[in-house]
């Protein structure tokens, strides 16, 4: 049974906040599944994460192994459908009314490294490649996104038939094309814009053959000054982004040793951005609610790898009506996990 625990836990990673993780050579399955369980892995919205199933009756900790290293890579796809009105208010009056259907293709290649600093501290580096494509506008942009900096800590060893518990903090830089410094009119962005900080909490708990997850993250942005982008007649001048609050929780089964079912509901609530212009006017964008359901499947192709895939619709008006995504851990000399 403890190999169905197995496949289950690789396949839920595939949409969480935690980065996936490569199999563990020349270790016991459920090591590789004590391993895959505090991997982070990123969005356009959010920090989620799950933690690890492990068997351990001495002290064990659930992250890489002191001097261990990983490498995976991961293509993720959204897709956001919208209705666009354009107006023409002339004295009071209506003079125009029209409504465009736009919609926005974003592709990411993700590569993300992993190093484990302690038995039971991991250092995570993600580095996305975007793509966009505008409908409407038909602009398209190839560059990359926004490289991020994860730390993970387990306080605690492992006790059988307990939760377990993981720690994370992430530093999101602005390496990518801020949406701030563009000409709206003829670019699009590939990043946020502006650093942020996460920090958040996991657990996880094995119920043979289903392991339960959730976790929490808070994220709060840092302030964008110095600013010099028109819009609307006017030049912004500094940002206020939102901070946000997510949440997220599942299950995973294990049809067989060699393939797995994931469940994972995930939620996130962002406050008001506030965008101020050099004539002293500001805009408010309101909060947001986003909502997305995920299903994954993991499949085994090898004693050492699995190759998870996922997909997600959006429950909220601000989430993305589609996602999909494949997880795919790579193996090369001297970075592959010992």
């Amino acid at each position: 049974m403890k190999h169905w625990v197995v496949s289950c836990v690789y396949c839920a990673l595939t949409f969480t906040a935690a980065s996936p993780v490569l199999a563990d050579e020349g270790q016991n399955s459920v090591e590789k599944a004590r391993e895959a369980l505090t991997k982070q892995e990123d969005d356009a919205d959010s920090a989620k994460q799950l933690e690890e199933v492990f068997q351990a009756a001495e002290k064990n900790y659930s992250l890489l192994k002191k001097s261990k290293m990983s490498l995976t890579y991961a293509f993720d796809y959204s897709y956001f459908g919208d209705q666009r009105l354009d107006i023409d208010i002339v004295n009071g009056s209506f003079r125009n009314f029209d409504v465009t259907p736009a919609a926005q293709h974003t592709f990411t290649n993700t590569f993300t490294f992993d190093y484990g600093v302690l038995d039971n501290l991991t250092l995570s580096t993600r580095v996305p490649l975007s793509t966009k494509y505008d409908t409407e506008t038909e602009l398209n942009n190839s560059d990359v996104g926004d490289v991020s900096l994860t730390a993970r800590w387990q306080p605690f060893a492992y006790v059988p038939g307990k939760p377990s518990y993981t720690l994370f903090s992430t530093f999101k830089s602005k390496t990518g094309v801020s949406p701030y410094e563009i000409d709206v009119k003829r670019q699009l962005s590939s990043g946020s814009g502006y650093y942020s900080f996460s920090v958040g909490g996991s657990f996880s708990k094995v119920l043979d053959p289903v392991v339960i997850f959730s976790s929490v993250s808070y994220t709060f942005p840092l302030k964008e000054t110095d600013l010099n982008q028109v819009r609307g007649g006017q030049r912004l001048v500094s940002v206020e982004p939102a901070n946000s609050l997510s949440l997220s929780a599942g299950f995973s089964y294990a049809l067989s040793y060699d393939v797995s079912l994931s469940v994972s509901s995930q939620l996130s609530y962002s406050d008001e951005t506030v965008l101020t212009f050099n004539t002293g006017n500001k805009a408010v964008a309101q909060d947001q609610v986003s909502s997305l359901m995920s299903f994954a499947m993991g499949i085994r192709v090898s004693e050492t790898k699995i190759i998870n895939t996922s997909v997600g619709f959006g429950l909220t008006e601000d989430s993305p009506d589609v996602t999909i995504g494949v997880s795919i851990p790579i193996n090369i000399a001297g970075l592959k996990e010992q």
